[in-house]
């Protein structure tokens, strides 16, 4: 598994066990509505970004 593939399964298990909708994920932390469902079709995000959410999820998880 490649580090994006990674990245996506972080994200899916994130928003399941939040109960929110790629809308909503994509809008409070990747300030892009669509994000989730272009990373669903292939859509690559620079490391920045996917470093970014990874620490503001690691956050919501610690709160």
């Amino acid at each position: 598994m490649n580090e994006i593939e990674v990245f996506r399964n972080k994200v899916e298990q994130f928003i399941e066990a939040h109960g929110m909708t790629p809308t909503q994920f994509g809008k409070e932390y990747a300030r892009d509505p669509l994000f989730v469902f272009q990373l669903r079709r292939g859509r690559e995000p620079r490391t920045g970004t996917r470093q970014k959410i990874l620490h503001a999820l690691e956050g919501e998880r610690a709160a």
